[in-house]
């Protein structure tokens, strides 16, 4: 009987899942989602707590890190650091996921 090769999207050797995960976000074009998704989850481990307590919404619009913060104070203060705040999330996810934070 004869074996049919492979198609052209199979591979022959196994891969791990971790670059199978990748191939596939990247396959779905859902990549850029999925680290938007991931920013936000994590916004506590990078921010801290102090600041992350202090937040009462978060999401991601056209590149924009939208942050609703509760403190008049801190939201000062944040603003001043915006670059900072970039530098701080392209460091954490090692490529730049935003290009902006608004603060509101």
């Amino acid at each position: 009987m004869n074996k049919r090769p492979y198609p052209n999207n199979r591979k022959g050797q196994p891969e791990s899942i971790g670059d199978a995960v990748k191939e596939m976000l990247k396959s779905f074009n859902i990549e850029q989602k999925f680290h938007e998704t991931n920013l936000i989850n994590s916004w506590e481990q990078v921010m801290g707590v102090a600041i992350a307590k202090r937040t009462s919404k978060i999401y991601i619009k056209d590149k924009k890190l939208y942050v609703h913060l509760t403190s008049a104070p801190l939201r000062h203060e944040l603003n001043m650091s915006k670059n900072k705040i970039l530098v701080l999330l392209a460091k954490e996810f090692g490529s730049p996921i935003v290009n902006d934070v608004v603060l509101l």
